[in-house]
This record gives structure tokens, sequence and C-alpha cells, in this order.
């Protein structure tokens, strides 16, 4: 691999080797159908996130980020109302946006100042999912959810 993945929080993995998944998508095409159409998607996504990197300002990222949390949260019955948890620091939002925690900090500022969020310890609430959507540029049909989150 030419990359390495990490968690937030504790998790559990399993390893499955490369010839037991071959075995598995032989015997079961429908898998390998599902795992296709997965792979599509996060090419959709990386496509997405590149170009927002090169075109975005801090503030269109992060409430785009926040967007596509908060929809991807609402499909699998991860969110309260309009909340949902962010485990994740300021670090490491910047990290993942390609920007400075100082910025990542004054924009998060701008994104409450605005109304568009506010934010816990550990979790954001979308105060004004329409803006924040406009913020971001936001349209999630990218990531091919069959639940919406508006």
């Amino acid at each position: 691999m030419d990359h390495s993945l990490a968690t937030l929080e504790p998790t559990k993995v399993a390893f499955v080797s490369h010839e037991d998944a071959r075995a598995l998508l032989r015997a079961w095409p429908r898998i390998g159908n599902a795992f296709w159409r997965d792979t599509l998607i996060d090419a959709a996504v990386f496509r997405l996130w590149m170009a927002g990197i090169g075109r975005k300002e801090a503030y269109g990222r992060i409430a785009h980020l926040f967007c596509e949390m908060f929809t991807r949260m609402k499909a699998v019955g991860l969110t309260d109302g309009h909340n949902f948890l962010l485990p994740v620091t300021q670090v490491e939002i910047a990290d993942a946006l390609g920007l400075s925690s100082v910025h990542v900090n004054r924009t998060l500022q701008e994104l409450r100042a605005a109304g568009l969020i506010s934010t816990h310890r550990r979790s954001v609430t979308v105060e004004n999912w329409h803006g924040l959507q406009q913020a971001g540029e936001f349209d999630p049909t990218y990531l091919h959810l069959r639940k919406d989150a508006a």
C-alpha cells in the first residue's frame, strides 16, 4: 500500500487475505458488485475533494466537510436531530483539509457567527442546513446514498 490507515476512536479491525476475498467474490458475485460500487463511490468522493481543495477557501471546505459528515451519519442513523458526533480536533480537521489549525479555528468562529453551526465538545449541530449547503457548495448526489439529510 502507498498509504496507511489510523482510527480516531477505539476500533476493532479484521484482516482478510486476498485469496479469501477473491474466493468470496467468486462464490457471491453480488458481494463483488457491492465492492465495485463502493470503489466507484470512493473515486467520486476523492475527485470532489481534490477539486474542492484546489478551488474552495477554508470556509467552503469546512462547510462541505460538515455537510458530508452530517449526510453520511444521518444515512446510517447516527444523528440526533441536526446534531452529530465529530470526535476530531481542529488540528485533525486542518490536516485533512490542507489548512492551518489557526485558520480552522477562525473559520469555525465565522461559521458559528453566521448561524450555520454550533459546536460542542465532540459534536456539531447544524443550525442552518440550507445555508451550510450553500457555503460548502454541497450536493450530496456524489455520495450515492439512499437517505437524504435534508
